[in-house]
Formats: structure tokens, sequence, C-alpha cells
């Protein structure tokens, strides 16, 4: 890969005009660039496109189609992550010898702080945001950036050494990435997710691990170990220390569980951090997501004090498994994250009552199979949205169930739950796909069933 002592007076395209492309147009301005921004959509208003910026005369704006003509004088390509690298116009750029690097390779290029990574199919967010908030108990000025929704590109030049950074780091920003190099990362756990992207569960798994490929011998990654396919890959990790978070057992070094505490075990030392008791998000898998945040921030260097202090006063991320009210003896949890079927699985077993699930949206490529069979005694009604009802409704045929609703809208759904809960059940909205079918994002999504629920009165609604 071609390296650049210096990005000043070079002239970059930037390929897509999202949040992370905007955001990495103004890093590479910021620092003496000239830049080209390309989206493939011709109806992008350029107008307002540029008056986001503070020298405007320093952008250049092409869409549509690209042509060679259009690469003339480009010296390197940034690809935001919702772009994949098989498109045609970015295989036009690679056969003219251009180099392309992601979002999180150019904020690499920039940031001077101290990164812990997050990476895995599920409980990144939470991982993240948890590691992120122990990390300002210490350094108020520390990040929370990456695939959490914050681009890292946006405050990349304006870290030091003393910057403490948690990233969360997705699979598509993982397959441009050269030179980055977290301190500390961790991959949560591995399923099935984005195969319409990756091809394979294999190429995805191995993709993740890309996360390891720059770590060294004086940098650790932490893995899960009650996961078959992280464990089964620990030989993918090249140079870095490997240690392990588990509550099923008590791994040789890491952290676990024993009698009801969280224990971390280093070169031989134990040191109790906490009681299981006193976290507050639900669910097995969140007691996953903590044993890793303890983890990074313990390996970042974080006292243990300030870690369990942290643990103990978090409350959770919005959109996973999310508390939004009590209707009628009724409660209703917003899971708008669960955009795969193991975390929709994950949501459903935290829920402690018969619930009503509302799910359904965009296909990703999955199967829904290991997710239907938790149903039974458990799902008092499915309540399908979206692209994926018919999939899901032939998938839960062929396994015997049979309380499904079929509704046009999120609304629809909600007031569907609202009029047949019955006191002490769950409505739980854990779609186990993707939003972009009928939402902008997870975030619209969840937004709008939080909207509708708190709309909700103790009489009928219509």
């Amino acid at each position: 890969m071609k390296t650049f002592e210096t990005l000043q007076d070079k002239y970059v395209m930037v390929a897509g005009a999202g949040r992370s492309g905007i955001a990495s147009a103004g890093l590479l301005i910021r620092n003496g660039a000239k830049v080209m921004i390309y989206d493939q959509n011709e109806g992008l208003d350029r107008e307002k496109l540029l008056s986001g910026f503070s020298v405007p005369e320093k952008v250049k704006v092409v869409t549509g189609e690209l042509g060679k003509e259009d690469l003339e004088g480009i010296d390197l390509m940034v690809i935001s992550p919702g772009i994949s690298p098989k498109q045609p116009f970015v295989e036009l750029v690679r056969n003219e010898n251009i180099p392309i690097w992601g979002e999180i390779e150019l904020a690499s290029y920039y940031n001077k702080g101290r990164i812990a990574a997050i990476t895995g199919t599920n409980g990144k967010t939470t991982t993240t945001t948890l590691t992120g908030e122990i990390f300002r108990r210490v350094a108020p000025e520390s990040l929370i950036v990456g695939n959490i929704g914050l681009p890292f590109t946006q405050f990349a030049d304006a870290t030091n050494e003393k910057t403490l950074i948690a990233a969360e780091i997705s699979s598509y920003q993982l397959e441009t990435v050269y030179t980055f190099h977290p301190e500390v990362a961790v991959i949560t756990n591995l399923t099935p997710d984005h195969l319409n992207r990756h091809g394979s569960f294999e190429n995805y798994a191995a993709i993740k691990f890309e996360i390891t490929k720059n770590m060294t011998k004086d940098d650790v990654v932490i893995l899960n170990y009650d996961d078959p396919e992280v464990r089964s890959r620990r030989n993918l990790v090249k140079n870095a220390r490997v240690v392990w978070f588990s509550h099923e057992t008590e791994p040789e070094e890491g952290a676990f569980v024993r009698d009801g505490r969280i224990i971390i075990r280093d070169k031989g030392k134990e040191q109790e951090v906490l009681m299981v008791k006193s976290i507050r998000i639900l669910g097995e898998h969140n007691l996953e997501n903590v044993l890793s945040a303890v983890l990074l921030a313990y390996y970042m260097g974080i006292p243990k004090e300030i870690i369990r202090d942290t643990v103990m006063d978090f409350q959770g991320v919005a959109h996973r498994i999310e508390y939004v009210r009590n209707v009628n003896g009724v409660e209703y949890y917003n899971d708008s994250k669960g955009t795969n079927p193991d975390a929709a699985i994950k949501a459903l077993k935290a829920m402690k009552s018969t619930t009503l699930l509302i799910g359904g949206g965009d296909d990703k490529g999955n199967t829904f199979d290991e997710w239907v069979e938790c149903f039974p005694g458990k799902v008092r009604y499915l309540v399908l949205i979206g692209k994926t009802d018919p999939i899901i409704t032939r998938c839960c045929k062929d396994h015997g169930f049979h309380e499904i609703v079929h509704v046009e809208t999120l609304k629809d759904a909600v007031i569907f739950c609202y009029r047949n809960a019955m006191p002490g059940d769950a409505v739980l909205l854990s779609p186990a796909c993707a939003s972009w079918d009928m939402f902008k994002d997870f975030e619209e999504r969840g937004d709008l069933f939080k909207q509708y629920v708190n709309e909700l009165e103790e009489k009928e609604f219509e």
C-alpha cells in the first residue's frame, strides 16, 4: 500500500456524501488537502452539501457515473463504509492504481490518541459505550467513536497522546484498514451477519479478525471463550497477547464469574472487580458486554475502583433492550438495534415474561430458524412488518409456530400489541432484521417505536 508523509496539498476523492464521507472530507480540508466528493446519487443537493464546509472552494462534487476523466490528478480515495469495495466505480479507481483507504484508516493516519477497539457481531455498541464512559471518568476528553454514530474522522486530528478512544469498528470498516493499530481490542462474538456483503460466514469472520493484524506482542486482544466461532479462530491472532472473557468457565487469563463476582486473572494474580448483581443492564449477553468492557479498561490502565463504579452506574444504551414505559401493566422495550437473529435471541431471552414480539425488516441474507425456535412458551404473538415478512412467516410455519400477525406499519404493530397484551406481558421491538426497507436507520425505527408507545393512553387510541 502506498504511504504518504503528508496529505497536505494532495487531491483526495471521498466516496460517499453521507455522515462518514462529510466527516472525512472535513478532516482532509482542515489539514490542507483538496477534496472531490463523489456520490452515485445524481439528485444530490450540491449547494446544501457545500454549505457545510468553511472553504467550499476546496471541494469539488461529482455525481452519477464516475469516468476516468474524473480521476485525473487524484492521489487517494477514501471510501465510506456503506459502499462495497466491489462496486464498479471502486474497481475503476483500483485499476488506475489509486490507493483506497477506509474512513478508519484515514482517522488512524491523523490520530495521536490511545485506541481501544471493539468489533464482533453483537454487543459492540453497549461495550463501546460502557468502555468510553469508564475512560471519561479518568479523562473527560475521551472519545466514543466509529460505527456507534460519531465518525472517528470528525475528531481524529484533535487527539493527543493522552486521549483515550473507545472505537466501535464494523466489518465494513475493517475491509479497508492497512495500518490501523489499536492498543487493546475485543471480538465480542461471531454469528452470521452481513452475508449479502461478505458472501460467506468464513469471509465475514476473517474480516472481523483484521482488527488484530497490526497489533504487536505489547498489545492485548480480548476474545470470547464462550463463543465457539471466536475460540476456534484464535490462530488468526498473529502477534498480540490473547486473553479471554467467560461467564461459563475460568480461562487461564482474562475475566470470568465466580460465586457471583467478576474476577480478573492477570499473569496468575486474581482481582475481584464487582458483584454481578450490581449490574443494571438486563440479560446474559450484557454480562458478556460488561466482562469485555472491564478487560478493555483494565488493559488500558484504568484503576479497578473506577471500572467498578462506572459499571454499577451504567444504565445501558438507547435501542438496546431500552425500557420505554409501563402501560396497563405491560412493559414496553425498544431493541431496534437487534438487527440480526442472534441479537434478537438475546433480547428475547432477557424478557422475564410472555412477550408480544415485533419483528421483520430489510433482508441481510440471514436465516431465522434459531430465533423462531425460541418462540414456543415465550412469544404470545409475533407481529411482522417489512420486506422479510414472507421469509419469517415461512420459517415460523416450518417450525410449527402460527401466532403470526401481519401489519403494514410500525405504528400498526404498536397498536395491535396495545390492544392484545395482558397485564404482566412484555412488548418487545427486536426485529432480527435491518431497518432500511422502511426507515433511515435503526435509530429512526427505535425513536418512532418510543414515540408511538409514549402516545398510548390508559384508554383505546386510534
